[in-house]
């Protein structure tokens, strides 16, 4: 990975005209009069948007994270400068469709290559383990489970990135029709909760376990198991913070495609609008759009999608 490489994928993912100014403006500045953040205000900066990243919009922390990156890539030269690239190319990863083209499997990959070169094993699976839970909740079965084996190869120890790993991996089992598999791996990913879940409540970087229930929530809508996904989503709204609306935006929605698997598609379809039309627009994610991509079908979100930015 070199910087040209990094601003290649950069620019090719720059959403509007005006943002490309402000980041070539901040990018110029930084190099003319040189004060850079220091690793400690980075760090400061990795636990912000950690939180942030749990109730800001997509296209919010989509320009906040190109204009820090900008900066970022003229100081790797140590490798917990790369640890840092690496956790925020996996949340700008997260701002593109899992589904839909390669911009974000690329990001998640130059993010992991990153990884790589920050020497932190930790570090190394979390970034492959986010990538695949990401991946597979959007529906993109095939690069969650390769990003979740590797995951899962580069250490045994239990940690946080295993935790993703595994829920993602079975959420690709499920989309590719192993229902079997998948179920297994629900037990799997109880335990590992038990050996490495976050107190955190609020933190993209942090697995509590109201948000293991999300994961679930989903799984078992997917697979077609209503007396699992219910349980999973009423102990996931008991510890949900009140702070993240978007959440049960989620659990909601999880309802809808219950219903659509059950045939009752216009009230499954209803049901999910309604829920994504109460959050304010500016609060939802690029996972709750796919969401509703899925609950609707592949044709209409198709036309749906024809003409759609980020900020749709």
């Amino acid at each position: 990975m070199n910087r040209r490489e990094f601003l290649s994928h950069l620019a090719a993912t720059t959403i509007a005209p005006v943002v490309a100014s402000d980041l070539l403006t901040q990018g110029f500045s930084a190099r003319l009069r040189p004060s850079a953040p220091g690793i400690e205000e980075w760090e400061g900066r990795l636990v912000r948007y950690g939180h942030d990243y749990m109730s800001a919009g997509a296209a919010e922390i989509q320009r906040r994270l190109a204009a820090d990156m900008i900066v970022l890539q003229q100081q790797l030269d140590t490798p917990r400068m790369w640890a840092i690239a690496a956790r925020l190319m996996t949340l700008y990863a997260k701002t593109f469709p899992g589904s839909d083209g390669r911009k974000a499997i690329n990001w998640y990959s130059m993010a992991a290559e990153a990884a790589d070169r920050s020497e932190d094993t930790d570090i190394r699976v979390w970034v492959r383990g986010r990538a695949a839970i990401a991946l597979g909740y959007e529906g993109a079965a095939l690069p969650a489970h390769q990003f979740a084996d590797q995951a899962l190869a580069i250490n045994d120890r239990p940690s946080s990135g295993r935790l993703n790993a595994l829920w993602g991996k079975a959420h690709a089992a499920a989309l590719q029709g192993d229902k079997a598999h998948a179920r297994g791996l629900i037990d799997t990913g109880r335990r590992e909760f038990d050996r490495s879940g976050s107190d955190d409540q609020a933190s993209d970087y942090a697995v509590p376990w109201w948000r293991v229930n999300v994961f679930l929530s989903l799984l078992a809508a997917r697979l077609g198991d209503e007396r699992v996904a219910v349980a999973a989503q009423e102990a996931a709204r008991a510890d949900l913070p009140e702070s993240l609306p978007r959440f049960r935006t989620h659990l909601a929605m999880h309802q809808g495609l219950m219903l659509v698997r059950d045939g009752d598609r216009a009230e499954g379809v209803k049901l999910a609008r309604a829920a994504l039309d109460a959050l304010p627009p500016e609060k939802h994610s690029l996972t709750l759009r796919m969401l509703m991509d899925e609950i609707v079908g592949p044709a209409t979100a198709s036309a749906r999608r024809k003409g759609r930015t980020i900020n749709d």
